[in-house]
């Protein structure tokens, strides 16, 4: 055991240097000695436990570190180190949990792959290297699949949170809009955009939820947070009974799933009707439902060309370092090919009133709202399910190779759920078929729609599926010896 007493920081650094022992084994030892001492025996009652207490945490790079480089995932950042941390980092720390560090994401949060200026290169897939985990939370994805920490900090506007953890083989919550602050958050779309927690099993995401919910005066919307009120039993991981699922009654929206003549739609349906094969034989209700106008309700309705340059350039005016305006940071004509979309909302209007069309994306949103609430109350759904995305995960050539042409050719189903402002999980369902192509072998995720502040009941529907399927496994990485 190391002798901590009367440690210093030069001792403890030539300890590492030597290799007598790691900052782990440091850590384990003053954990050890509170246990010993503080916790036991004379019981001096000098620290506190968090419910994260040693928990290590990294954290999406759109989110403002105290001290730590925060490039928002662009070049113009690589020198931009925030003197606050964002509110729900806060939250974390005081729950006790350690942030280990920062992750990759896609340039300004708003491309589908996680290429970006401020790493000028994509993040693997741990499950198929050269294949993409998708944007914007790609490093948290990756990372978190690969057991690089225990929890992920994640951001959702239009599927950044469930993308990459569909892909990733994890549990993704996009939480309620303004259940989790966005205080110290680069925004996207202020009115849909939300952190949330990225986690290797259901519960884990519901313990990492806890700590990250709250109202803060600092974030109009996390009012929102106040109105939900705390969870029953104190907890979102209070009652995560997975018998529930054998119960439910689940809207299955099967416009949603790809065309099975396309190989790699085809691989993700036949995971996904296997997945919901076995929750029917377990019990579980399953009601094919259509919503119409699906398509126009997905893609008119988003408002990122009328708003999201006001919002981040709403965010750049409160960092004085940085340029104020998004047109002078990304340049017009793309700088790669996957910043299309980057660049039509950073040279698209200054402020929403300006687009024409903005007034009827609004109402036609808030008429997709009525709609789908009609349609769950119609049936007495408890969920509404579908893939996260039509196809595995992409290679990294796929970005560049004009597979997808535009932002909304690219066949994401999150943007459902975002529309609706609606909370949203996805679970592990299995993988692909293994084989010689491109797209064995590769996760594939089952998301569940919930009306907005049912999070609770949203968890315990995944934590059902999640004991059903079992589907969750590690990637295989080849092993590396650590050089000295």
């Amino acid at each position: 055991m190391i002798n901590v007493e009367e440690l210093t920081i030069s001792a403890a650094h030539e300890a590492f240097q030597t290799g007598r022992y790691t900052c782990k084994d440091l850590t384990a030892a003053y954990l050890e000695r509170i246990y010993k001492f503080d916790k036991n025996g004379p019981k001096i009652n000098s620290t506190l436990i968090g419910p994260l207490h040693g928990i290590p945490v990294l954290v999406k790079d759109q989110a403002d570190t105290q001290g730590i480089i925060t490039t928002y995932s662009s070049y113009v950042g690589k020198d931009n180190v925030p003197n606050e941390d964002a509110t729900v980092i806060k939250k974390l720390k005081e729950a006790g949990a350690i942030i280990l560090g920062k992750t990759t994401m896609s340039e300004w949060a708003s491309t589908w792959f996680s290429y970006s200026s401020a790493t000028e290169s994509f993040t693997h897939n741990p499950y198929k290297l050269g294949h993409d985990p998708s944007g914007s939370s790609s490093g948290t994805g990756s990372a978190i699949a690969a057991n690089f920490a225990l929890l992920g900090v994640g951001e959702d506007t239009g599927g950044s949170i469930r993308i990459p953890s569909s892909f990733c083989n994890l549990v993704g919550l996009r939480p309620t809009v303004g259940l989790i602050s966005r205080t110290g958050f680069m925004p996207l779309l202020a009115a849909q955009d939300t952190p949330g927690p990225m986690a290797r099993t259901v519960t884990d995401c519901a313990l990492m939820l806890d700590a990250m919910v709250g109202f803060d005066p600092r974030d109009e919307y996390s009012g929102a947070a106040f109105r939900a009120g705390p969870p029953r039993g104190g907890s979102y991981a209070h009652g995560l009974d997975p018998s529930t699922i054998k119960t439910a009654r689940l809207g299955v929206i099967r416009s949603l799933f790809g065309s099975s003549t396309d190989p790699a739609r085809k691989a993700v349906n036949d995971v996904l009707h296997h997945a919901l094969s076995t929750l029917s034989a377990a019990g579980t209700t399953l009601i094919d439902v259509e919503v119409p106008d699906i398509t126009h309700y997905m893609t008119f309705t988003p408002t990122y060309i009328s708003c999201s340059r006001h919002d981040i350039n709403a965010f750049l005016a409160t960092n004085p370092h940085l340029p104020d305006d998004l047109a002078s940071i990304v340049p017009k004509a793309p700088a790669h090919p996957t910043f299309d979309f980057t660049s039509a909302i950073a040279h698209s209007y200054t402020c929403p009133e300006q687009d024409p069309a903005y007034l009827k994306r609004v109402t036609d949103r808030l008429r997709f709202v009525r709609v789908v609430t009609c349609i769950m109350a119609t049936h007495n759904l408890d969920a509404l399910v579908f893939p996260d995305v039509q196809i595995p995960a992409p290679r990294h050539a796929d970005a560049t190779n004009g597979r997808f042409e535009g932002t909304w050719s690219f066949p994401t189903n999150t943007l459902f759920a975002s529309q609706l402002r609606w909370p949203a999980v996805t679970v592990p369902a299995g993988f692909t078929e293994e084989g010689p192509g491109e797209f064995g072998g590769l996760p594939v995720g089952l998301e569940l729609v919930r009306w907005e502040f049912e999070e609770e009941r949203l968890l315990e529907l995944a934590r059902g599926v999640e004991v059903l399927l079992a589907a969750r496994r590690a990637p295989k990485l080849p092993d590396v010896e650590r050089k000295q």
